[in-house]
Parts: structure tokens; sequence; C-alpha cells
């Protein structure tokens, strides 16, 4: 496995929580070991896979309850700041998934760059998030599809949800169905599930595209009444439209699924990071131009909060249109309902693999090179939320696991270019040229002093070696040099610890509303001072040359480290601090 440190009494229980997985260690199976997973997914299939994850139903309502709440007609503007907070992860993510293509995505990256016991916490954090949230999300296709067949309790009996009277539980079959369908499908290979992900993802981008061109025109015919308002493009001033966009930031949640699939990328230096950030950028394309669509054609305080865009068109006379938008919500749920499925088997299996879990759950079918024993299990375990419970009240805990993800491998990201591993082992292709050098060198000694002078010729450019290291000015210059590096690195560990110390005391300080005034301030001055001290710190020391042969190289390199990731921290915590 490649730990690092060992346990030992107390203080080796804190080493094992600390202890750090070898970058490469997942590489080091054999080629045709039994639990590895076919390289199947090119970058068109990662955007379709990315897409689909994200953009879900919430769209289709978001618009209206943020338009009416924080933003007014600066809704477009909301989404565009939540996109680019969105895409400081995204870089995040692009670099990690690049260096180190192994399935379980936040986990594998944090057990490699921060410890155990974090990487465990990240691990079980998105297996509950997929987890409810997948259930989250089924639930809510069966009241749209009732629409279909005349109203809320029109479903087929087999279909509609019933009341059980002793237990106080609505159960869901339609849901359940819907669960167990798409975890067959995938079930069937990642290749085969991704293709249909991607058509019912392209329809849904052909619905949105539908309210797009329609609006447009309507809204050219009618002068964008939505724009004429008295309260002006800013009803709610600047914090409002902020505090729109902390809300619509959680429409970007799904791109991150895209780097579960990492180790069934063909080329995943050059792939997951193009996939990643186009799919974002599609998404957040997508979210600004039906925004402000549907923002200019009814004043936002008109706005129906339930069904935006359908009333939107129904009050121009479009009441068909409502059958159409309709239709995009339930192909966005199914299409994200098959995203939330996805990442769990490969995190199940990635925690397996590295002995937090049973073996059962690193098993690779041979057929379908997926983990269908995992894959079950997950499909089992969200199918029974989704019939037996009302998970709505859950749902923010999905949001609770993907902030930690995020927080997470931004923190990597500085740990990976200022600290990184001590030993860290080069990829398989590297040994097997190194090794080959290797033996080359040894050929030609044994032809240049023959065979028999063999052993006394290696001992004697051994004797040679040693003496010249063993040169006073040469000993004096490399502990020098080892001891500038031992105290760089403790630098950069104490200025990151600052920062995340920093951003934790600023972002509860500036959110604890129950604290009197001046205390507040004192509180967020001294967190500042934390995060602005280790930024400063990290922008003065060097970072780590041993970054440059972390992982694959030959992939994205996320730009403007430290500066980017501690904003990526301080976004995310004060999210992550300030959900219900």
């Amino acid at each position: 496995m490649g730990f690092e440190g060992a346990a030992g009494g107390m203080g080796g229980g804190v080493r094992a929580l600390m202890r750090r997985k070898q970058v490469d260690s997942e590489r080091a199976r054999p080629a045709g070991s039994s639990n590895q997973l076919r390289k199947e997914l090119s970058v068109a299939q990662l955007i379709t896979i990315g897409v689909g994850s994200t953009i879900g139903a919430g769209v289709y309502v978001l618009v209206g309850t943020v338009a009416r709440e924080h933003s007014g007609p600066a809704l477009t503007l909301s989404f565009l700041i939540a996109g680019i907070a969105a895409a400081l992860s995204a870089f995040c993510y692009a670099e990690l998934a690049s260096r180190c293509p192994s399935a379980g995505s936040a986990y594998h990256y944090s057990y490699i760059c921060v410890g155990e016991g974090v990487a465990w916490l990240i691990g079980w954090a998105l297996i509950l998030e997929y987890t409810i949230g997948g259930s989250a999300v089924a639930r809510g296709i069966s009241p749209n599809l009732a629409l279909f067949f005349g109203g809320a309790d029109s479903l087929p009996w087999i279909l509609a949800r019933h009341e059980i009277p002793w237990l106080d539980v609505v159960v869901d079959p339609c849901a359940a169905f819907l669960v167990f369908l798409v975890t067959g499908l995938l079930c069937v290979g990642i290749k085969e599930s991704s293709f249909v992900q991607g058509v019912v993802t392209v329809l849904n981008c052909f619905v949105m595209l539908f309210v797009i061109i329609a609006g447009s025109y309507i809204g050219f015919q009618t002068g964008w009444v939505g724009y004429k308002v008295a309260g002006g493009f800013f009803p709610f001033g600047a914090n409002g439209m902020l505090a729109g966009s902390a809300t619509v930031f959680f429409a970007y949640i799904g791109f991150d699924s895209v780097a579960s699939t990492a180790e069934e990328v063909k080329n995943p230096q050059r792939d997951l990071p193009l996939g990643i950030a186009t799919a974002l950028s599609i998404c957040c394309s997508l979210y600004m131009l039906v925004s402000v669509v549907i923002v200019g054609l009814v004043p936002y305080f008109a706005m129906d909060p339930d069904t935006p865009i359908s009333s939107a068109f129904a009050k121009h006379g479009m009441h068909w249109a409502m059958y159409l938008v309709t239709t995009g919500a339930v192909l966005a749920l199914c299409s994200t309902l098959m995203g939330s499925i996805l990442p769990q088997p490969r995190i199940l299996m990635a925690m397996a693999r590295d002995g937090l879990l049973p073996s059962f759950f690193s098993d690779v079918h041979k057929t379908t090179q997926v983990p269908v024993k995992s894959t079950i299990v997950t499909g089992i375990c969200a199918a029974s939320l989704a019939f037996f419970m009302d998970v709505s009240q859950l749902a923010g805990m999905v949001s609770v696991g993907t902030l930690l993800a995020f927080t997470t491998v931004a923190v990597s990201i500085l740990i990976l270019r200022y600290v990184p591993p001590d030993e860290v082992p080069l990829p398989s292709s590297l040994q097997a040229s190194f090794r080959r050098s290797h033996e080359n060198d040894e050929e030609k000694l044994r032809d240049t002093l023959g065979y028999e002078d063999h052993e006394e010729g290696a001992s004697e450019i051994s004797d040679v070696v040693v003496e010249s290291i063993k040169d006073p000015l040469i000993e004096k210059q490399l502990y020098a040099s080892k001891l500038d590096e031992t105290k760089r690195r403790k630098t950069a560990a104490c200025s990151i610890a600052s920062v995340c110390i920093g951003v934790l005391v600023l972002t509860t300080s500036a959110s604890a509303t129950f604290l009197p005034f001046l205390v507040r301030c004192f509180v967020c001055a001294f967190g500042g001072l934390l995060l602005l001290t280790g930024l400063g710190m990290l922008c003065w020391i060097d970072q780590d040359d041993g970054r440059h042969s972390f992982g694959h190289s030959g992939g994205f390199i996320c730009p403007f480290v430290p500066l980017l990731p501690v904003m990526c921290i301080l976004i995310n915590t004060y999210l992550l601090i300030n959900l219900g």
C-alpha cells in the first residue's frame, strides 16, 4: 500500500490517521489485475456525464425563487459569479484528476495529500451525499410524471404514492423502480450507461434551448418588460445579488462526478481537465441564457416561485409549453439520478482497495469490468430510501458532503505544491526505463572489466563515490541544502495551517450574528490576519521541487497558486457554515 510512518501506542494511532498513500500505488497492480476498470471514456462522454450530473430540475424552479427573493433582474450576474466560484474548485479538481487518475475522486486525493483520517471522513461524506441526493432526485420524478397523466394523483396505481397508515409512511414505488432501472444500466457497463446518459442530457439541453430561443422571440415582441421594473437592475442591491449567487452555487454541484470516473478514461491527462472545464462552461452558459430570457419575460416580483418557466410562457398564451418544460424537468432528474449513483460504487471500491472496507466492494466483474457488487449494494440502499422515506429534509446534507470535498481538494493542491509526500514513487513507465538503464550500465561494466573483475571494479567505483561524498565541502553543502529544505517545508506547513484556521475563524465569526458587534469585528480581524499572514508566506516561499514528479506528469496545472486554492477554501467554507 505504501503508507508513511508507523503506528505504535497513542502516537501511533495519531500517525495512522495522518499516514498518506503513495500516489502511484494504484498503478503498481499488474496490468491484468482482476479489479481493474475498463478504459472506455473519451472527452465527449465525460462532458455528457458532467453536464447531465450538474443540470438538474432545480434550474426549472431556482430561477423564480432566487429572482423573487434575492437578485431580481440581476439573476444572470448571480449565476455568473456562482459559476466563477465553482470554476475555482474545477481548476483544483482538474490538476489532481490528471495527476492521480484513479477511482475515488476527492477521497483518493485527500488520502494521498492529507491523510487517512480525512480521507475516511470525505469518503463517507461523499457516499452519504450521493445516496441521499439520488433518493431525493428519484422521489422528485413521480410528481412531474403525474402531470402527463392529468394531475398530481393521476399516476397508475402501481406507480402512484401510497400512505401506510399504521406506519405513517408514504411509499413511492415509481422512485424505487427508477433507481433499480438506473442501477441495472450501470451494471451493464460504463460505455453503455454513459451513452444513455448522453442521450438524456442532449434531449434536456434541447428543451433548454427551446426555452432560450422561444423566450427570446417573445421578449423581442413584447419589449422585455421584466427589465423595465421600477427597482432597476439591482432591486435588492449588490448584497442581494451576492446572496443569490450563494443560493445558485449549488446548481453547479455535479461536475465532480467526472473525476470519479478517472480510472476509466482513455487519456486522463488530457481528457479529464477538458471534460470538467467544458461541462462547467456549458452549464454556466445555459443557466445564464435561461435566466436572461425568463427574467425579461415576466417582472421578478410576478414570477411563480414553483413553476417560473411554465408560467412565463403561459402568460403569453403558450400553455402547451408546460408539457415541454415538464419533459425537460423529468429528463434532467433522470440524468441527475444517473450522475448520483455512478460515483458511489467507485468510491466504495477505492476504499475497499485501501483496506478501509471489506474486499467484497473492490470486486470488478470480469465481463463488464465495472464494480457490479458495489453498484448493486448502492442501488438497494438508494432504492430503499427513495421507497420508504421522504428525504427532502435531508437534501441539505448533499451540499455538506460536496462542500467538504471541494474544500479538501483545494487544501490538497496547497499540500501538493508546497509539502508533497517525501517519498513519491515514479510512474511504472519511468520505473521500467530506469531498471533497463541500470541493467545496461551493469552489462557495460562487465564487458569493460571482465566477469572475474566485475565485483572488484564495482567495489572500486563505489569507494570513489563514497570518498567524493565524504569531501568536507560537499558534506557542508548537502547539510545546508537539507536544512534549508526542512525549514522551507515547516514554514509552508505552518502557513497552510494558518490559512485554514484563519478561514475557519473568519467565516464562523462573520456568520455568528448572536455575538456583539465589537466582538465579531475583533474575531473577524484576527481570522483575517491569520489568513493573510499564511497567504503572504505561501506567496513568498518557493514551491516544492517534488511537485514536478508528483504522480503522472503532462496534465493540467492549476494556475494562480496559492491565491486560487485559498479563495476556493474561503468560499466553500463560508457556504458550508451558512447552510441551513
